[in-house]
């Protein structure tokens, strides 16, 4: 019998494989997207939680990940902290602005920005809430409220008013300011987390504009009531 040659590939030519692709240099693909991911998941823990109640397994269980690949861009909780505080600079022009424009409604104006910069937008509320969750434990939290207040609120308003005593008198604001968000949004005083935001304006509106400008105050430059 005559054998006729088969015309089906060799096996060893059947299995022959293709070269493994050359490994990739620098940084792992969606590195940034993952380190944006434990900065969105840590600004939330922080917030929620604070600084104590916060821990990096915590942190990278909520973000998906590993706690070891936290370590690898945080090289520790204070140094994560630090990264989450940043506050987007287009809450603290907003809330600078409440300052311009005339004194009439100063204190609405006032307590409206601190309001909606706390309660409207994530991205500027949860920085701010950590920070007066951590002030009380951390020094780098308190440094932080410190700076904010200091630089955003006592600043505007010493340059915005023309009155005797206005660092005394914005600082006063601000205690009445953190005091009534520390009620509201850590403390959960029921009367207070239940109230409408447009009754707590029309209530502590005119405290924080009877502070900013005294009575019979005027405007820079309008000499009216000066013999007062």
């Amino acid at each position: 019998m005559v054998t006729t040659p088969s015309t089906t590939p060799s096996t060893r030519t059947s299995t022959r494989t293709s070269p493994a692709p050359a490994a990739r240099r620098g940084r792992r693909p969606g590195a940034s997207t993952t380190r944006q991911a434990i900065l969105d998941a840590a600004r939330a823990r922080f917030a929620a939680d604070g600084y104590t109640g916060t821990t990096i397994r915590r942190v990278a269980a909520d973000a998906g990940v590993d706690a070891s690949l936290v370590m690898q861009f945080f090289r520790s909780k204070d140094e994560l902290f630090a990264a989450v505080m940043a506050v987007p600079p287009e809450a603290l022009t907003r809330f600078s602005a409440a300052f311009e424009g005339a004194d009439d409604g100063l204190g609405e104006r006032v307590v409206r920005a601190f309001l909606e910069i706390w309660e409207e937008d994530a991205r500027s509320a949860e920085p701010l809430m950590a920070m007066f969750r951590g002030a009380i434990v951390n020094d780098l939290a308190n440094a932080q409220l410190r700076g904010f207040l200091q630089e955003r609120l006592l600043v505007d308003a010493v340059a915005s008013r023309d009155v005797d005593d206005a660092t005394l008198r914005a600082g006063l604001v601000s205690s009445m300011l953190v005091g009534l968000v520390v009620g509201r949004g850590v403390v959960g005083v029921p009367t207070l987390a239940a109230a409408d935001r447009e009754t707590l304006i029309a209530l502590v509106g005119p405290a924080v504009h009877g502070v900013l400008v005294p009575a019979g105050g005027q405007e820079p430059g309008n000499e009216r009531g000066a013999d007062r």
